[in-house]
């Protein structure tokens, strides 16, 4: 018994409870605070007591969708999953979603850990964990006033690495800033990328961040560009290239918007297949990202496969919500690299549905919107559907569309929420389709207005 603890957890408790009676939201974040102040060591102390310890999921996309899927994995595979499942993932967060699945008397009532962790946040959450594997899954340019630049958060999740030589460190090396980050650390290193061909896009997008050697800076030359700059690469200053990889992907077949598969290819394992209800090449990443770890895990093929099969989107990516007959499909757009992924699901689909953007520029969206710019809406200008801004800077959206050359008579500006949801809504025909794509806060208000609406729960309920 650790009386301060308790009383951490206690306090965390009890505050969520009351945040969400008083209906001033999730309490996802500020329970953690306060049980940080009564127990500066609150993180460390519940985490110590997993007896499987803690997965540390990173990464600028895909953190939410990719704990998902290695949550509900281990949860077919018998075990008792903590998660920050509402993806509330500093420090506060996690130290509050812990709590939350704890007793009163400060026992975490679970034996291993998923956690998803911002990128800012990473080095203090292994720091307090001490994850027994370290899932990375990518490095995109976001949020430049909050993070900086590429540089500065791989320098300091390196430092955070070099650190932690018990953890096993599982990560994307299609993605060359973390292939370098990763190849010279004492920890034993996982690969996973993609081996297929048949997704490489023509060119590295305008949007491509790393697409330089870590080593000696030169142009990285790529055999296959996947996602940004994500793919099979090589420097043809040094020699550095993509290492082998011991979990891939390949045989993928993306079924429009509805399910994706592909076949796994293990090392020392026969291929085998996953399926899941979700959509576009990212989706792949994420399911080979789960993958991956839970083979590391050592969960055997049938219940991975079982779990990915059962995992359902997370709220706001690929969701899917009814409302007044009419179908929205709700996707998180945060960076360019991430809107250029979602145009390109959409236009590889050949969806042709009216679609809604909207763009916040809250402090949890980052100040700066000049990442509009960045990414490539010019595929859009090529559809006949027509697209409807809103949020704060919605103006700012319609601008950019406008310069990719989409129609001006199929553009239109509406209110902010809840005002531009009803607009939206308004335009579909009754059983008719509508994309809403919303930045983070924008994501978080149009979840607000369709649960006062009935139509979908909290997202800290999902």
């Amino acid at each position: 018994m650790d009386p301060r603890l308790s009383l951490a957890v206690g306090v965390s408790r009890l505050s969520a409870t009351a945040i969400r009676r008083l209906g001033w939201g999730g309490g996802t974040a500020l329970p953690g605070l306060l049980a940080s102040l009564v127990d500066p060591a609150a993180l460390s102390k519940l985490s110590r007591q997993l007896p499987a310890g803690c997965v540390v999921v990173a990464g600028t996309n895909g953190k939410t969708t990719t704990a998902r899927m290695l949550a509900t994995i281990l949860k077919q595979a018998g075990h008792r999953v903590v998660h920050n499942r509402a993806g509330s993932n500093l420090v506060r967060g996690i130290t509050a979603a812990i709590a939350e699945q704890s007793s009163l008397l400060g026992r975490v009532r679970g034996e291993i850990a998923v956690l998803e962790a911002d990128e800012a946040a990473f080095p203090a959450v292994v720091r307090q964990t001490s994850p027994r594997i370290v899932l990375l899954l990518n490095l995109f340019r976001d949020q430049l006033d909050r993070y900086g630049e590429l540089d500065t958060v791989a320098r300091t999740w390196g430092e955070a690495l070099t650190a932690l030589p018990a953890a096993s460190i599982v990560v994307n090396v299609d993605d060359p800033a973390l292939a370098a980050l990763t190849d010279q650390l004492a920890s034993r290193r996982l690969t996973f990328g993609l081996a297929e061909q048949r997704c490489a896009l023509d060119q590295l997008p305008h949007a491509a961040d790393a697409a330089v050697c870590r080593r000696c800076g030169t142009p990285l030359t790529y055999r296959a560009a996947f996602l940004s700059h994500l793919g099979d690469y090589w420097c043809p200053g040094c020699g550095f290239e993509r290492p082998p990889l011991d979990v891939a992907a390949r045989a993928i077949a993306l079924e429009g918007l509805e399910r994706l598969s592909f076949e796994v290819a293990a090392l020392g394992q026969q291929p085998w297949r996953v399926d899941i209800a979700l959509s576009g090449l990212y989706n792949v990443y994420n399911a080979l990202a789960a993958v991956a770890a839970a083979q590391a895990l050592g969960i055997a093929p049938e219940l991975i496969r079982a779990g990915l099969a059962a995992t359902r989107a997370a709220f706001g990516r690929l969701e899917r919500v009814c409302y007044r007959d009419r179908s929205l499909v709700i996707v998180l757009i945060k960076n360019p690299t991430g809107l250029n992924e979602v145009v390109r699901m959409l236009t590889s689909a050949r969806i042709e549905a009216p679609l809604l953007i909207l763009i916040n520029d809250l402090d949890a969206d980052g100040r700066d919107v000049s990442w509009l710019w960045d990414a490539d809406l010019e595929p859009l200008a090529q559809t006949g559907s027509p697209v409807f801004t809103g949020g704060i800077r919605g103006a700012d959206m319609a601008l950019r569309l406008k310069y990719a050359g989409f129609p001006v008579e199929r553009l239109r500006v509406l209110d902010d929420l809840p005002g531009a949801l009803d607009a939206f809504v308004s335009e579909l025909a009754p059983g008719q389709t509508g994309y809403i794509l919303p930045t983070y806060t924008a994501l978080l208000a149009l979840r607000r207005a369709l649960a006062e609406r009935g139509v979908a729960p909290a997202f800290w309920r999902q």
